[in-house]
């Protein structure tokens, strides 16, 4: 069943997430770094943004599911829809003043298929101060309000995304392209679409909030992630309901990518 969602509430969802990216750009300067107890940073703003747009979501879409990265909500297995959010994918970053974070919301359908996106990075774009990436279910793909299609030579990882821990799970001793990393899963994720001449992407394990909302914009332009096993990407009841972390690293791009990423970047033995 194809998932249908009022095109005006989303329109108001969509401006929420553009101006919680603004709103995190404004108080970069004046953040102060804290930590959870697994050591992860956390932020006042991640709080703030968290609650803001999850308040917007439950006014828009109360039958929804939401989960969150900074707040724990419950999960309704007849819900229609869930949707993903990361307040700040890249804290780690965002905490130091570097520009590679995003304000990130996907959305699954009832088969927990990702198939939409709002993805606001204020201070990362294609040559601009600002990218915003929006795909609503059954839209098209809109960067900067713009329609917008992968280019075409992509089967071949001359230049990666990688996340910040690949330097010591992965075999380089194969590849003689180029890695960029830039800690954020969801930008990792969505270069390989975005920028001409990087074809894939490798991230390590993480949670469902760092990739659902690339995911689907990898799925729209007729790309994918797989694990390095070789193994699909599922959204399960682990991944989704417990909130755990995939287990393994995965590949990211198309299949003939993804296929020789298994070639050049195998993981250690």
């Amino acid at each position: 069943m194809i998932l249908q969602l009022d095109k005006e509430k989303l329109d108001i969802l969509a401006k929420e997430v553009r101006d919680a990216g603004q709103y995190a750009k404004e108080q970069q300067a004046l953040i102060h770094r804290s930590y959870k107890k697994d050591g992860t940073v956390i932020t006042e703003t991640d709080i703030t943004i968290s609650n803001r747009i999850i308040e917007c979501i439950g006014k828009l879409f109360p039958d929804a599911n939401i989960i969150s990265e900074e707040t724990l909500t419950p999960y309704k297995q007849e819900a229609p829809c869930t949707f993903v959010l990361d307040p700040i994918d890249g804290t780690d970053v965002y905490s130091q003043g570097f520009p590679s974070w995003a304000v990130a919301l996907g959305i699954l359908d009832s088969n927990r298929k990702p198939v939409g996106a709002y993805i606001c990075a204020p201070r990362w774009g294609i040559g601009t101060e600002e990218l915003f990436v929006r795909l609503d279910p059954n839209g098209p793909l809109l960067v900067n309000d713009i329609p917008f299609s992968v280019k075409e030579g992509k089967d071949f990882p001359h230049q990666i995304t990688m996340g910040s821990s690949g330097q010591r799970l992965m075999d380089f001793s194969h590849f003689e392209g180029k890695i960029r990393i830039f800690g954020s899963s969801i930008i990792h994720m969505l270069c390989p679409v975005l920028f001409d001449h990087i074809q894939g992407c490798v991230n390590q394990s993480c949670y469902i909030w760092d990739v659902t909302a690339s995911h689907a914009v990898l799925l729209h332009e007729g790309m994918d992630i797989e694990y390095i096993d070789g193994q699909p990407f599922v959204y399960d009841d682990d991944f989704t309901l417990k909130r755990k972390p995939f287990p393994i690293s995965l590949y990211g791009g198309t299949k003939v990518c993804r296929d020789n990423l298994k070639k050049v970047l195998p993981p250690k033995k």
